[in-house]
């Protein structure tokens, strides 16, 4: 069932959760086929997980996306940190997290993140956050200082980023480079001819750049990034995406049924069977990608830590097929 319009409390009142969609009309929603089905959360250790998020006052994209996926992760105590607050400046037509203007960044934040990583036993955590256009920064400098507290925390831990575009903040990108991540991601969640109507405050082709920059910045960081399908985009349009990621040096392609939050989000326009999804998988592994998840519910940060141990194997069977030639 999908929501007509989610909302939120502040201090006691109640808001819609994306005031910029109230206004909208409600989109058809589409009978849900029998390949997408999640089971609902309740272990003991989905509990725990979630105790220890609450206590340490940290969001997380799992909640705050609605993702399909929560009850898995957080009963393998697999979390995904949210940071800088969760109110975007941005209003992306697919995503549910909350918009507005948001708060003031908290100093705190990195240190709870890392002592809420350290306690969840992580050998891999993503780190990802809202749209902060209202900072110099973009909040380069608070991706830095996580991750430096992470290090510090839990030394042994794999760190993989999802950041914002950073788009018209010069020199965030080399600052989030530089606290050297494992793995830098960065969605460019459709196609260049949708980007108008899904994702209208960002560019497509700067995304693009941004993470061909980070290999020309550091070669050996590993790029990863995603699509949804089922908004509208062809077969065509796919491939032309995954030859553009493979001309910027991408490592990792993820692909995954859009769905929408409330009705007041863009409509799925189709939903895409396992067998096209395998079809895209083989076809990106053959131009030239180390990984690619491809599945109805594959999500950015869906079983990363085994997928980033898999990535690092693809690697070394790479360099070791170059260096035997």
């Amino acid at each position: 069932m999908v929501k007509v319009l989610d909302t939120v409390g502040d201090g006691g009142a109640v808001r819609p959760r994306h005031p910029e969609k109230a206004g909208r009309p409600d989109t058809p929603v589409l009978r849900k086929p029998d390949w997408i089905r999640v089971k609902a959360p309740g272990s003991p250790v989905y509990g725990e997980t979630r105790r220890i998020v609450k206590e340490n006052k940290l969001h997380t994209v799992c909640e705050e996306a609605s993702c399909p996926n929560i009850g898995e992760c957080w009963s393998k105590r697999h979390a995904t940190m949210m940071i800088m607050g969760d109110t975007c400046t941005r209003a992306c037509a697919f995503c549910n997290v909350r918009t507005g203007l948001p708060n003031a960044l908290d100093g705190a934040e990195p240190g709870r993140v890392a002592e809420a990583v350290a306690a969840l036993g992580l050998n891999h955590v993503v780190i990802t956050s809202v749209d902060r256009d209202d900072l110099d920064d973009g909040g380069a400098a608070h991706f830095a200082a996580t991750i430096a507290a992470i290090r510090n925390a839990a030394p042994d831990t794999t760190i993989e980023i999802l950041p914002p575009d950073f788009l018209r903040k010069d020199g965030a990108l080399e600052v989030v480079v530089a606290a050297k991540p494992d793995v830098f991601n960065h969605n460019l969640e459709t196609v260049p001819s949708l980007y108008l109507k899904i994702r209208p405050g960002a560019r497509y082709f700067h995304s693009l750049r941004l993470l061909q920059r980070v290999k020309e910045l550091d070669p050996a960081m590993f790029t990863k990034s995603g699509l949804m399908v089922g908004l509208g985009e062809t077969r065509e349009d796919v491939l032309q995406v995954m030859d553009d990621m493979r001309s910027a040096n991408i490592d990792f392609l993820t692909i995954g049924q859009y769905l929408q939050p409330t009705r007041k989000h863009a409509e799925v326009k189709g939903f895409v069977t396992p067998e096209e999804f395998k079809a895209y998988e083989t076809t990106a592994y053959a131009k030239g990608f180390l990984l690619v998840s491809a599945t109805p519910l594959t999500r950015s940060s869906h079983h990363a830590g085994e997928d980033f141990a898999r990535l690092r194997a693809a690697r070394d069977k790479q360099l070791r097929a170059g260096a035997a030639r």
